[in-house]
């Protein structure tokens, strides 16, 4: 089961979060759709490299992620996006199109969307395409560490 690493880590850190299980959706929009939640909190993972290190970008599920400002914003030379191919191996419990912003428990930077980081609560994938976990925004902050970026 895809999300039973992150429950461990949740409930060993002490974090209140709830689990929603909606019909299987692959974009975050239609994900966020499905279950009912707004697409501001709606966490959508992208995978990319900045100056040739793998990163996680956790925007709204709405938000479109473009190269330029995100180079801007993170002072990076070079940013691209990566194919499933070049990462799926590091995710080996999670489906691909699903991967939680929990760049932390595979050792991999994580930066956030200014805009979904001032959210309360934040929505996402908990590695599949039937579950979403919820917690508080705080908590997530405070578990990841995420550098905030204004994209």
């Amino acid at each position: 089961m895809p999300a039973q690493r992150l429950q461990q880590y949740l409930d060993q850190e002490g974090v209140k979060y709830r689990v929603i299980t909606h019909s299987p959706a692959f974009t975050a929009q239609d994900v966020a759709e499905a279950a009912h939640v707004p697409g501001r909190v709606m966490a959508k993972v992208v995978m990319m490299t900045l100056d040739g290190q793998m990163a996680m970008i956790v925007v709204p599920a709405p938000k479109r992620v473009h190269t330029d400002s995100l180079a801007r914003s993170l002072s990076a030379q070079e940013v691209a996006f990566l194919h499933e191919n070049d990462f799926r191996e590091k995710f080996p419990d999670c489906e691909v199109g699903a991967l939680p912003p929990f760049g932390n428990l595979y050792s991999i930077p994580v930066y956030i969307d200014t805009e979904l980081a001032r959210q309360a609560e934040i929505v996402f994938s908990a590695g599949s395409y039937r579950e979403l976990f919820s917690l508080p925004m705080k908590d997530y902050l405070r578990l990841v560490k995420p550098k905030q970026f204004t994209g």
